[in-house]
């Protein structure tokens, strides 16, 4: 089950409101959990067994490295999570190599990832390492436990959610009409932006690459990649914060306008937000982080890009595209830093890197992605064509909605009218708009095909 689907919105969601907000609050936890098991069941059918084998693992090892206090129940803990997370993602990856490696034939286990695996394992380790730093106590109570680890809105595709930043709410968040109201605007904002604009981007690239390619072809292949990674993913991040809201969780934001970087440093601070904070909190500076030699920072830098690249997948060109961002990180760190500045050249060039980047990170192929990224700089491949240029004039439309949406045009605008004396105009003008994207969702929901968020293969 999606959050994109009629099912979703018209059953699921309506019924647990429902019964959500007429039980007694002692066992609003309960019923979020339960049904957020069942949303889990519709997408992965027994795999519910592995997470819940997963919450219990963590919730013993938590209690146990709160009591004896030993560090050895912590490496249980994480060598539990990181084997369960190794074998159903990277085991065939593995064989596939050596077996290359050493000429041996070539086998693969039948072993299929399960929705959401990396996003709830790095939820386990954050909790298991914020009990072992006392950031934190362990949670008492298994169902509760379970209900922050299984909470459907961020389940799936994150936002990657500490216990720390929620182990209050867990017990005592408190509801509200505004905060309500809140997250259905968060929700559907989030839904238009699936489904009316990532969605159309994949419709329009997936033409373009079946025809004859040129210069520009790969281009505007690139920037579809790009703009619907990045409305596709953050479409799903508001869905989830607004969910949250409904329910009275208040998620940390995971993107904050990362395309309109002036740097790849910036990009990062910006771009799946919880992602990079893990790496950083619990890789990058427990290695060391700046505070080291020359040599030790290029490692732990290295390292935790390595580490990106894997997380996102399996295969060599997650490895390339998170060592591709290593590369420019560490010039930016020590050679570039004096020439970024605010102007548009540092724009022009984050963005032109963040394109090639989701090249790279769209195309498993090797072969194809070599192909792709020569295509992009002319070689092999003529400039233009009457082709090319027939897609760029029948879909400019959508991209310069893509293009705009990118940063905080829209909402600084409304914001500046809010202000003045239209503001009770632009409120009953942003609840129509609402109403409408929503109905424009829904309508294109049932007309188009099943198209899944990219982030739940991850």
């Amino acid at each position: 089950m999606v959050f994109s689907s009629i099912s979703f919105l018209f059953f699921f969601l309506p019924l647990l409101l429902l019964i959500y907000f007429f039980i007694p609050k002692k066992f609003r936890n309960y019923v979020l959990l339960i049904f957020s098991l069942i949303f889990y069941f519709f997408g992965e059918k027994w795999y519910v067994i592995l997470l819940l084998l997963s919450c219990l693992v963590n919730y013993v090892c938590g209690l146990f490295i709160e009591k004896v206090e030993k560090k050895v129940c912590l490496v249980i803990g994480l060598v539990i999570n990181i084997g369960i997370l190794f074998y159903f993602k990277y085991v065939n990856f593995f064989i596939d190599n050596f077996t290359s490696v050493f000429g041996i034939d070539s086998f693969s286990l039948n072993v299929i990832l399960p929705l959401g695996i990396s996003f709830f394992t790095f939820q386990n380790i954050s909790y298991l390492i914020d009990v072992y730093r006392k950031d934190v106590e362990s949670q008492k109570n298994f169902f509760t436990y379970c209900t922050y680890i299984a909470l459907f809105p961020q389940l799936v595709a994150g936002p990657i959610v500490r216990y720390k930043d929620v182990c209050d709410e867990l017990d005592n968040r408190s509801e509200s009409f505004t905060l309500f109201s809140e997250g259905v605007t968060r929700f559907i904002i989030g839904l238009a932006k699936k489904v009316l604009v990532a969605d159309t981007l994949y419709n329009m690239y997936s033409s373009i690459m079946t025809g004859n390619m040129t210069v520009l072809s790969y281009w505007l292949v690139a920037f579809g990649f790009t703009l619907q990674i990045y409305y596709d993913f953050s479409g799903y991040t508001d869905m989830a914060i607004g969910l949250g809201k409904m329910f009275g969780f208040k998620f940390r934001e995971n993107f904050d306008y990362p395309l309109i970087s002036s740097s790849i440093t910036e990009f990062w601070r910006r771009w799946h937000m919880s992602l990079s904070s893990f790496f950083r909190d619990y890789v990058y500076i427990p290695l060391g982080g700046n505070r080291c030699s020359f040599i030790k920072n290029i490692r732990n830098i290295f390292i935790v890009w390595l580490l990106t690249g894997l997380w996102h997948g399996a295969d060599w060109n997650f490895i390339m595209w998170g060592l591709y961002f290593f590369v420019f990180l560490i010039f930016e760190k020590y050679f570039l830093k004096n020439y970024l500045k605010q102007g548009i050249i540092s724009h022009i060039y984050t963005f032109v890197v963040v394109l090639i980047s989701f090249v790279i990170f769209s195309i498993t192929d090797l072969n194809t992605l070599w192909i792709y990224l020569k295509g992009l700089f002319g070689i092999g491949s003529s400039f233009l064509s009457s082709e090319s240029i027939f897609y760029l004039k029948n879909n400019i439309v959508i991209l310069i909605v893509a293009f705009l949406g990118m940063g905080p045009l829209f909402k600084t605008m409304v914001i500046r009218l809010k202000k003045g004396k239209l503001n009770k105009l632009v409120d009953v003008l942003g609840i129509v708009y609402i109403f409408l994207i929503f109905f424009l969702s829904v309508a294109r929901i049932i007309s188009s095909t099943f198209n899944p968020f990219i982030y739940f293969r991850f």
